[in-house]
């Protein structure tokens, strides 16, 4: 499966903000630059994260989470950033005229694994996200 950079900015977005205490709203080039992302290109994700009620846009302060980072989903950004038909009907190749009439070489294997990969983006969390990308602290030396 190949998902846009814009997802992927639009995540990395999401854990800057999921990093602060609830509430914190934080101006999109802080956002910017604390995900090392354009930000200009960044403000137009934001954006579609604010239609999708995945963030709060407060005019000239910046973006907040709408909710909790347990609470917005992998399924849900991708479905903002990408439309909701992605995760259906994308075929795996990007191939605009891939069909059930008009098969790629993978259609039928792709057919069966998107419910799969679509239920585990629906249960995968920015908190799950942020989590799993955390830092593994430095061990201590045994002497």
């Amino acid at each position: 499966m190949r998902l846009s950079r814009e997802s992927r900015y639009a995540i990395d977005a999401l854990l800057v903000l999921a990093a602060r205490p609830p509430g914190t709203v934080v101006d999109a080039r802080q956002i910017a630059e604390d995900a090392s992302l354009p930000a200009a290109f960044l403000r137009k994700i934001l954006r579609q994260l604010a239609v999708a009620g995945i963030v709060t846009s407060r005019r000239g302060a910046g973006f907040a989470l709408s909710r909790g980072p347990h609470a917005i989903t992998v399924a849900q950004v991708l479905d903002a950033i990408e439309g909701e038909a992605a995760l259906d009907t994308r075929c795996i190749f990007w191939r605009g005229d891939c069909s059930t009439d008009d098969p790629c070489e993978l259609h039928f294997r792709w057919r069966e694994m998107r419910p799969a990969i679509k239920e585990a983006l629906e249960r995968t969390t920015i908190s799950d996200v942020r989590e799993a990308n955390a830092p593994i602290p430095a061990q201590r030396s045994r002497r």
